[in-house]
């Protein structure tokens, strides 16, 4: 996959603003902070596409980019720490499980975790959320250049071990890098295949 064209469509928090589902649609979605908007960046070799910050919280809306004329890649407003007071908190999360639950051409979910730091309850609960709600998802870990190989793999074994705790079988893990690319590929080979099973 080749990524030619790549452009900002609508921002909103209500569903039905959303543009219509007739293509194919991937969402990221994260921790606040986590990478989210550069990745995006990186995938559509994009530098501004998707708005960065350094302060958490910064995406609050439900925010729909074309990627070559034919899917859709949705930044969601990430879940956890954010200046912001609970009530705001409340309402992103309101709108934003009620686009995952019924989103119909919502084909697969990738949830960014940053590689640096231990499993995190509210990660897992969010997948757990998923799950439960039988929405495909991907993890993607991210900023796995911050860290030294052993520490990266020290960290993924962990995790894997927190997981089993409560899942039979893990999701597709990819390993990324917005700074050096890594991980591309493989987002591009899930997002291809899983292309050729959208139905409408």
């Amino acid at each position: 996959m080749k990524i030619t064209s790549a452009e900002f469509v609508i921002s909103n928090s209500d569903i039905h603003k959303c543009p219509e589902p007739k293509i194919p649609e991937f969402a990221f979605i994260g921790r606040s902070n986590v990478g989210k908007s550069s990745l995006i960046n990186m995938l559509c070799e994009r530098k501004g596409l998707a708005k960065t910050s350094s302060t958490p919280g910064k995406t609050q809306l439900i925010n729909h980019f074309i990627i070559n004329d034919s899917i859709y890649f949705v930044d969601l407003p990430g879940y956890g720490y954010a200046k912001v007071s609970q009530k705001e908190r409340q309402k992103w999360e309101q709108f934003t499980l009620h686009y995952l639950k019924t989103r119909p051409n919502l084909l697969y979910t990738f949830v960014l975790i940053d590689s640096r730091i231990k499993a995190q309850k509210s990660d897992l609960e969010f997948m757990e959320w998923l799950g439960t709600n039988r929405i495909p998802f991907v993890m993607l870990f991210t900023k796995i250049d911050k860290l030294s190989s052993s520490q990266l793999q020290k960290n993924m074994a962990a995790y894997q071990n927190e997981m089993l705790k409560v899942w039979a079988e893990l999701p597709i893990r990819i390993l990324t890098s917005s700074v050096s690319g890594i991980g591309k590929n493989e987002i591009f080979v899930v997002i291809e295949n899983t292309n050729k099973l959208f139905k409408m």
